[in-house]
């Protein structure tokens, strides 16, 4: 159905905005557990699994405190979306001009086109996003591990940071804005400091697109009722879309948390720093070992799985054409 249809970045964009908002309104309180659950050491945990995790977020923060950092992600993911999506469209159009069909190897280099294009939004959306989500787990470190003095390395942007939790023997979350984060981030760093962690993004984005792409696009083909018939319905690709989705979020997991541990500007009591992703993945080996680089691995497919599910019933619906008048189309289709 999506291979009929005339690439349209403005169809793309309404699709991906549907899609992100309706998926990370859903799903972000997972994601949030996931980036805590990722960026606490061994030794030092603050919570025992998602859910307790959930729980203490609520009662120390409050019901929205679950949606800290939500504000960038419905803002950015938007044009995320679009781009990834679009993208991979595009690829495998350009790979498929001679009619022949499309060989496993062009799916995950069209996946992979995909996943380079998208790091341009991914990498400083996901760089503010985890410095509002994580700045509860250090409150709670604290309150928790009160005799443990913070070990503050950021330099410059501690500043703005710092605001994020308090030293006091009562320490609080302050509200702070990713607006102030990125400031401050521009004043001391410029624009570099808004892509700390670009090279970790793409050792998870580029797999992921090369799993995800042809696995979705195979298992979206077993719901065509016949070779005849290439209309498949909504529910089969909010199912491909799951599948897939958490299977290459799963595949990628270790990848993710070195991509958390690096875009963490705030340290916690006793965290070390790293430089770079080869001391990243040293490090978390010496001191934690293997088991360290699937954490949070669960919340991930948890949170990757409703939310490329709903992005590929939007897409492939064709919501975005059907709102511009391109292709009428029928969700029961």
């Amino acid at each position: 159905m999506a291979q009929q249809q005339q690439i349209s970045l403005p169809a793309k964009l309404i699709n991906g905005g549907i899609a992100g908002m309706v998926g990370v309104t859903c799903v972000f309180p997972i994601d949030l557990a996931k980036t805590r659950l990722q960026n606490q050491r061994s030794g030092q945990q603050v919570y025992r699994n998602m859910m307790d995790c959930l729980i203490k977020t609520v009662k120390s923060e409050g019901y929205f405190g679950m949606y800290r950092g939500a504000a960038v992600n419905l803002t950015l993911v938007t044009p995320e979306k679009a781009i990834k999506l679009a993208a991979n469209d595009f690829f495998r159009h350009q790979l498929s001009k001679d009619g022949g069909r499309l060989t496993i190897f062009k799916e995950m280099l069209a996946g992979c086109g995909a996943g380079m294009c998208q790091v341009i939004i991914t990498t400083p959306m996901e760089m503010l996003k985890i410095q509002l989500q994580d700045a509860g787990r250090l409150v709670a470190q604290q309150r928790v591990l009160p005799n443990m003095v913070p070990a503050l390395k950021l330099g410059a942007t501690a500043a703005v940071l710092s605001r994020s939790y308090n030293t006091s023997p009562a320490p609080h979350v302050v509200r702070v804005s990713a607006m102030q984060i990125t400031r401050e981030l521009l004043r001391t760093k410029g624009v570099p400091g808004l892509y700390r962690g670009l090279g970790a993004t793409l050792m998870r984005d580029l797999p992921f697109s090369m799993v995800y792409f042809p696995l979705f696009a195979n298992l979206h083909q077993l719901g065509r009722p016949s070779p005849e018939n290439p209309a498949v319905p909504f529910y089969w690709s909010f199912i491909s879309g799951c599948l897939a989705g958490s299977m290459a979020a799963v595949a990628v997991s270790p990848f993710d948390v070195v991509k958390t541990r690096l875009q963490s500007l705030k340290k916690g009591a006793n965290e070390e720093t790293y430089n770079g992703v080869v001391d990243c993945v040293r490090k978390i080996m010496r001191k934690e070992g293997p088991r360290a680089f699937l954490k949070g691995a669960g919340c991930r497919a948890l949170v990757i799985a409703p939310l490329f599910g709903i992005a590929q019933v939007v897409y492939f619906v064709g919501v975005g054409e059907f709102l511009l008048g391109y292709t009428p189309q029928s969700i029961c289709s």
